[in-house]
């Protein structure tokens, strides 16, 4: 939880809880400030979303449990269509809230095509995780990220950025900021 102490106090956060839980997280009515205004953007204007598997569900291969319909419960946060890279069809999933899970196994491109159509002039955001926002980027498919580094030690885990070559794909930091529980940097091409 520590690595997300950024988010999860904030305005934003707090009332996106109490939409899909039905109720605030304790007695938070939420921060406002710098955190909050990242938070808030992050939903702004989005007509779709791209998730990789993992963002979706714990399980590798085949899908075993039909029942799974992802970590949220049975109203997700995103209120619009969500496309999830897999290497396993599956039916899509409509959840309460306006949104649909739809599975893709043809790739990044078709992943993007398919979220772009669903998205009708609005964006579409990538929601991670690592490996897919890696495939995206050497790609060269992302226009804007907004990278948030917490003041938390892991020890291990995946390398967002590690090989690849920003500054020759384009990018520069366009934004900054920071506060006590995180630097927000946001890299444009």
């Amino acid at each position: 939880m520590a690595l997300h102490k950024w988010v999860l106090g904030t305005k934003t956060f707090q009332r996106m809880s109490a939409d899909f839980a039905g109720s605030l997280i304790g007695d938070q009515v939420g921060r406002e400030g710098v955190d909050d205004d990242f938070a808030a953007r992050g939903f702004e204007n989005v007509g779709a979303w791209i998730l990789g598997r993992n963002m979706f569900g714990p399980m590798r291969g085949p899908w075993s449990d039909d029942g799974w319909k992802g970590w949220w419960g049975n109203n997700p946060p995103y209120h619009v269509p969500v496309f999830v890279l897999t290497h396993h069809g599956r039916a899509p999933i409509t959840m309460e809230g306006g949104t649909t899970f739809h599975f893709v196994t043809e790739g990044i491109h078709a992943a993007l095509k398919r979220a772009t159509e669903a998205a009708q002039g609005k964006d579409v955001r990538l929601g991670g995780g690592v490996a897919t926002v890696r495939q995206y980027l050497t790609a060269g498919l992302i226009d804007e990220i907004h990278l948030v580094i917490s003041p938390v030690l892991l020890g291990r885990g995946e390398h967002l950025l590690a090989g690849i070559d920003m500054v020759s794909l384009g990018y520069t930091c366009t934004e900054r900021a920071s506060t006590g529980d995180a630097t927000h940097v946001v890299l444009t091409k």
